[in-house]
């Protein structure tokens, strides 16, 4: 049976038994090109949702086929580019039946194993997002300066999380803000987006604390996947007010 209670997909009959199959890991590290904000969390929810089935090993490890991937990718880029619900990439899917097979067929030269590390690989857990980076490796890894690292922390737009370390979207503000003052923005400059996003957590906490608060794995998820979604509109929904904005300045 398959995750979403109906029978499984048979194996495609042009996958050859030889091929590489993939872990979870490896197929985190593909996507992760295209889909930085792409976790192992969210690849098992959508396993649970039904929109891919990976095979299992004795042990119970997942693994991944090249049309396991091409299935992944479709459903990213779907959420993302068109914020389709998955119920409709669902039945999407459904449709596609023996027609998706040359798709998989083209992406299956770009789908080798890659190395990953124990932390992205061991028993299907340590997800890259639950790393944490030293002060100085986010300085590396980002190209800031230690001064405007200080900065952002004083206007309130970077913190270590509780324990010492900092975690992906602390990366991923340190990176922004160090192309940012590429164009001569500073951290004072960034105080705004802080506000906006203090505003954005409370308007989101309460569309998803009833979710959240609900029992089980599976509401969790479907929690972190509903903020995930909300965030990904609204980040559109701001770029598309500063491009009508900045229409008249740019002569358009």
């Amino acid at each position: 049976m398959s995750a979403s209670g109906g029978p499984a997909a048979a194996q495609p009959p042009w996958l050859s038994r030889s091929e590489t199959l993939m872990s979870i890991g490896e197929v985190l590290a593909h996507l992760r090109a295209d889909f930085p904000d792409t976790t192992i969390s969210k690849l098992r929810f959508l396993e649970t949702e039904g929109l891919v089935e990976p095979t299992r090993t004795a042990a119970g490890y997942r693994k991944y086929t090249a049309a396991d991937v091409a299935r992944l990718r479709y459903v990213l880029s779907a959420q993302r580019d068109q914020y389709l619900p998955l119920r409709v990439i669902r039945e999407q899917l459904s449709t596609f039946g023996s027609a998706a097979e040359p798709v998989e067929a083209r992406l299956r030269p770009a789908l080798t194993a890659v190395a990953t590390g124990d932390a992205v690989d061991a028993p299907e857990g340590g997800d890259p997002a639950g790393l944490r980076l030293s002060r100085a490796e986010l300085v590396a890894r980002t190209g800031l300066t230690e001064e405007r690292l200080r900065a952002l922390e004083q206007h309130g737009l970077l913190a270590e999380r509780s324990g010492g370390g900092y975690d992906v979207e602390a990366t991923e503000v340190a990176a922004a803000a160090a192309r940012l003052a590429g164009y001569g923005l500073e951290a004072r400059h960034l105080r705004a987006y802080r506000a906006a996003a203090d505003r954005e957590i409370g308007l989101f906490t309460q569309l998803v604390a009833p979710l959240a608060r609900q029992p089980g794995p599976a509401a969790r998820a479907r929690a972190a996947e509903t903020v995930r979604e909300l965030a990904a509109c609204t980040e559109r929904l701001h770029a598309a007010l500063v491009r009508s904005g900045l229409r008249e300045t740019l002569g358009r």
